[in-house]
């Protein structure tokens, strides 16, 4: 994938020419079982694991036995908490667990690598340059979408320091708001359209201090209910 590239729009929406993409980052070849083993992993840590039934034992009531053990014609039983008996325990329910599963970090940072290829590879991946708005306007970034054509649902790459960025697209729906450095496969995969900054894209492969976990990756996208 030589002179692999992204086109660059400015904060208003205009197109600016393309900006390089790193081919380590965004030109390798996806690896798809990786990618998919990740992201189940993910899922599954994200998971609260706090179901709970109770069982025989946990059932209040049934202490007595319901009529005798014979002469009676009925099948013999020694408790109405029984799991057969309406309002009995339950057998082989669910109990409090974790559902974590351990990944190793280069798994993880091949699975992102593999995802930010294969948007790549489908034209998915803008670049704005730096947004010096002044002040927050989702009117302004609903216009800077649309002009990118990033209507769908998409991904926007934000630097620490963009507060009025972040401020603008946060009420916008279908947007999945991250940081460079905690960018993981499931919010890549997730978006039909990445959206990074001329200071976040150089991030993207997730070079920073922060170790991501597998159920920190959950977020709430902006304009969903939970």
């Amino acid at each position: 994938m030589a002179g692999l590239a992204a086109p660059l729009y400015a904060p208003d929406g205009k197109e600016q020419g393309t900006v390089p993409l790193d081919e380590f980052v965004f030109g390798i070849e996806p690896n798809h079982s990786v990618m998919h083993q990740v992201v189940t992993a993910q899922l599954a840590g994200a998971r609260a694991g706090t179901h709970s039934t109770k069982t025989r034992a946990e059932v209040a009531g049934g202490g007595r036995k319901p009529w005798r053990q014979k002469g009676l014609g009925r099948a013999r039983h020694g408790s109405t908490r029984s799991p057969q008996w309406k309002g009995g325990g339950v057998a082989w329910g669910p109990k409090p667990r974790s559902y974590a599963q351990r990944t190793p970090r280069k798994m993880k940072a091949l699975a992102l690598r593999s995802a930010l290829s294969a948007r790549a590879s489908e034209s998915a991946v803008r670049v704005v340059q730096t947004i010096d708005w002044t002040e927050p306007k989702t009117k302004s970034a609903k216009s800077l979408l649309h002009a990118m054509g990033c209507d769908g649902k998409t991904l926007v790459v934000l630097g620490r320091g963009d507060a009025v960025a972040l401020k603008s697209f946060r009420n916008l729906p279908n947007i999945m708001i991250a940081n460079p450095g905690q960018l993981t496969t499931y919010d890549v995969l997730w978006a039909s359209r990445i959206v990074f900054t001329t200071d976040t894209i150089g991030g993207a492969a997730g070079v920073g201090t922060h170790a991501k976990a597998d159920d920190d990756f959950v977020r709430e996208t902006a304009g969903e209910e939970e």
